[in-house]
């Protein structure tokens, strides 16, 4: 009794006083900051692959801070642009926005045409006088005539363009601009403008488009954002009362998916808790001493919680979904100690944790090695998850070796029921053949297998979200069919060239029935921009020469003086200089959609170009142009990382496989080691048969089956050894486990669905076969 009371004092204290520092380290914490459900989260910060790079940029500041907003009257007819207005200014001054406005407004359209008409000779200039050039060429005239010819072609042009009625409106430009370069320019991207920022008709929706201040998979760009959106529409009721106002963006998605995944780690938890403790019960005598397992469950729980949460500064929240997986794996132990009856009378418990210590630490060491290795992985997630897994078993070791000491009576006792060891031997034998049968028709199946990596998979889905995104987003004007890419380059001039090239490619990729636009058109080639130097350097009387074809047509001359006076300015101090500073303004300028199409700065200049009916073939990768279509990218990203993950688990496995050879031999640890592996490629199989496409996670899911069964093939095999059937901690592990895994298999989350399924499975089989004494031979070996 004494020695009981000295384990009870110094088990109970230091497990306490551990937990007590873990429970005050996770206090402290700052979850919101701390904890991400944001997908891009899942892949590496650091990645350098352009495609990626540009991805993670338009996501977090061009395309994800975006929301659309539909206002209407309490008659459901769309709410003047009054009411537009005041809602963007209010969305403004609450300062969760940093920029909003109706999309009815010409004021930003306004904006750009003063940025164009300042900067016309430095930005539409030079394409201009190309095609001009090329007009002139088509001629077959002299060199010598085209700046005449040039000035005849403006005069007579000039002229026609007058005779329409719509050009009142550019009455006041003219004299500055008698090249036309501002109305032929803003005519020729009207329709692509029309892409992003349609110009409604008369009795279209009242659509606001508005950029958030934060990003929208933080708190700060979710709940400061729905509460922002409150607060201006009931300013705006008294403009218009009993507006309504739908909205769509990513923060709801994002808001909605970190409320289910809270809501489904809280019900996953219980559920697998209360599914282990369940079968823990069944199976063992004395119901109320079956509660000793819970303290090992929960201490390896806070144990893996608190390593991750120092040792990673920010953590994606499957990793806590995943790891509800813990509690079916962390119970193994303290089922194989408690379980196990003393060797001969008056044996103390130190004693029978010598005598166990070698399967111990062969199955805990040889799975931490494992996962150990996934730290070495480019992905964040596993490497968290690998820490987290890992940590939890030391800490579930640990913990049932020290809480059981403070445990005092008998062993735990499992109950006896009918089955099992009541078949005979001739039938056990029969089984296994067509066991072995079953595995080798499975097998075949793996050359079936096809893998499938589809970032959406991480998401729980949301039907009714999609669909009001959906309407909304119709009514704003886009449309299904569209391709968006990205062209970068280090500078602009180097982006403005590979875009040159890739609008060339576009054309003749897509047979002359691909239509495409890019603000790329209003910045000029180097080259473009050097012929316009020297047209202006050579030719400083074409101002005179025009006057002269004008004069000629019947206009006044002397009206073309800020021509004159413009042209004059760019021949003198014309110089390469002069674009950076015109692109810098021009995209100051753009604002609301518009500011999507172009972006100066880190890590890339890049122009956007949208395309219908783009050929299927991915750019050349010497055209330095991806697709803007995130998924796409993310899902190669993820194949990357599936095919590292699985050299990476490979090795695991092998290092898993060395330490069982190197701890039992060869021959034995060949048979011991034929259940996890066995179990891994029968199920593969069986998944290629059914033809369910795999992907990153049902390779996660086998490793951790592998793990897990290897495990139990090890706790069996000592048990063998002794000519003693299969223990029965092995059959409540294997069970306790499996339904663990199982209630993942009930999650929202597609790829949690895939490894809960992936480790049942496993574990269910490898179970099969222990139980069917697959192990028996090792009894027989001299």
């Amino acid at each position: 009794m004494r020695a009981l009371h000295r384990r009870r004092l110094l088990g109970w204290g230091g497990l306490g006083l551990a937990a007590l520092l873990g429970v005050a380290w996770l206090a402290r914490l700052d979850y919101p900051r701390k904890i991400s459900t944001d997908v891009l989260d899942l892949i590496p910060a650091g990645e350098r692959a352009p495609e990626l790079a540009l991805v993670r940029q338009l996501a977090a500041e061009a395309e994800a801070r975006v929301m659309l907003f539909v206002l209407t009257d309490p008659r459901g007819a769309p709410a003047p642009l009054e009411a537009g207005r005041q809602f963007s200014a209010a969305l403004v001054d609450s300062r969760a926005f940093t920029e909003a406005m109706p999309l009815a407004d010409a004021t930003n359209r306004e904006a750009i045409g003063r940025v164009l008409f300042e900067h016309r000779f430095t930005l539409l200039f030079p394409p201009w006088l190309r095609e001009r050039e090329a007009a002139f060429l088509a001629t077959r005239g002299e060199t010598a005539a085209f700046g005449p010819w040039l000035a005849a072609d403006t005069a007579a042009r000039l002229g026609r363009f007058l005779e329409d009625p719509a050009a009142i409106a550019w009455q006041d430009v003219v004299p500055a601009d008698p090249l036309l370069l501002l109305p032929g320019t803003l005519n020729r991207l009207k329709s692509g403008l029309a892409f992003l920022q349609p110009e409604p008709a008369a009795g279209s929706p009242m659509l606001v488009w508005g950029r958030i201040a934060a990003s929208p998979l933080s708190e700060a760009g979710q709940i400061p954002v729905f509460s922002a959106i409150g607060k201006a529409t009931a300013a705006t009721h008294g403009r218009l009362p009993g507006l309504a106002v739908a909205d769509t963006g990513i923060n709801r998605f994002a808001a909605a998916s970190r409320a289910r995944i809270e809501r489904e780690m809280t019900w996953l938890n219980t559920l697998s808790f209360v599914a282990v403790l369940g079968i823990a019960l069944a199976f063992i005598r004395g119901a109320h001493r079956g509660l000793h397992l819970v303290p090992v469950v929960l201490l390896s729980i806070l144990g893996a919680w608190v390593t991750v949460t120092v040792a990673f500064e920010r953590l994606h929240i499957l990793v806590f979904v995943v790891g509800s997986l813990l509690t079916g794996v962390a119970i193994d132990y303290g089922f194989y100690l408690y379980m196990q009856r003393p060797a001969y009378p008056g044996e103390d418990y130190w004693g029978k944790v010598r005598r166990l210590m070698k399967p111990l630490l062969a199955s805990c060491f040889t799975t931490v090695a494992g996962f150990a290795l996934l730290l070495a992985s480019d992905l964040p997630f596993i490497r968290q998850l690998g820490a987290f897994v890992g940590a939890g078993l030391l800490c579930a070791l640990v913990a049932a070796v020290g809480y059981f000491s403070t445990v005092g009576g008998d062993c735990l006792e499992a109950r006896e029921f009918r089955g099992g060891r009541a078949l005979a031997e001739p039938t056990r034998r029969k089984l296994r053949r067509g066991l072995l049968g079953a595995w080798l028709l499975a097998v075949p199946g793996l050359f079936l297998v096809t893998w499938k990596d589809d970032v959406r998979e991480l998401e729980i889905p949301s039907p009714a979200l999609r669909r009001e995104d959906a309407r909304i987003r119709a009514l704003a004007g886009e449309v299904p069919g569209r391709t968006v890419f990205l062209t970068h380059g280090d500078s602009v001039a180097e982006a403005r060239a590979s875009l040159e090239q890739f609008h060339a490619w576009l054309g003749t990729a897509g047979g002359g029935g691909t239509e495409f636009t890019s603000l790329g058109a209003l910045v000029p080639t180097s080259a473009d921009y050097e012929r316009a130097r020297a047209f202006a350097r050579e030719q400083p009387r074409f101002p005179a020469a025009l006057g002269a074809a004008l004069a000629g047509a019947g206009f006044e001359a002397e009206a073309f003086a800020p021509f004159s006076e413009a042209y004059r300015h760019f021949a003198a101090g014309a110089g390469g200089q002069d674009v950076a500073p015109a692109v810098r303004a021009l995209h100051d300028a753009l604002g609301g959609p518009a500011s999507a199409l172009l972006h100066i700065g880190r890590p890339f200049t890049w122009f956007v170009t949208i395309a219908s009916r783009a050929p299927a073939a991915s750019p050349p990768a010497g055209l330095r142009t991806v697709s803007a279509n995130q998924l796409q990218s993310l899902n190669q990203v993820f194949r990357r990382y599936r095919q590292s993950a699985l050299r990476l688990s490979a090795t695991g496995l092998a290092i898993v496989g060395l330490g069982v050879f190197l701890t039992y031999g060869w021959r034995d640890g060949l048979r011991i080691f034929a259940i996890p592996c066995g179990a891994c490629l029968g199920i593969f199989g069986l998944f290629g048969w059914l033809g369910q496409p795999l992907n990153l996670f049902h390779l996660l899911g086998a490793f951790l089956g592998v793990c897990l069964t290897h495990n139990y093939s090890i706790f069996s095999a000592t048990s063998a050894f002794r000519r003693e059937p299969p223990p029965a901690s092995v059959r409540l592990s294997a069970l306790t486990t499996a339904a663990s895994f199982a209630v993942l298999a009930l999650s929202g989350i597609p790829v949690v669905r895939a490894l809960g399924l992936t480790v049942a499975t496993m574990v269910l089989a490898a179970l099969l076969v222990i139980e069917l004494e697959h192990l028996r031979p090792l009894a027989e070996r001299p």
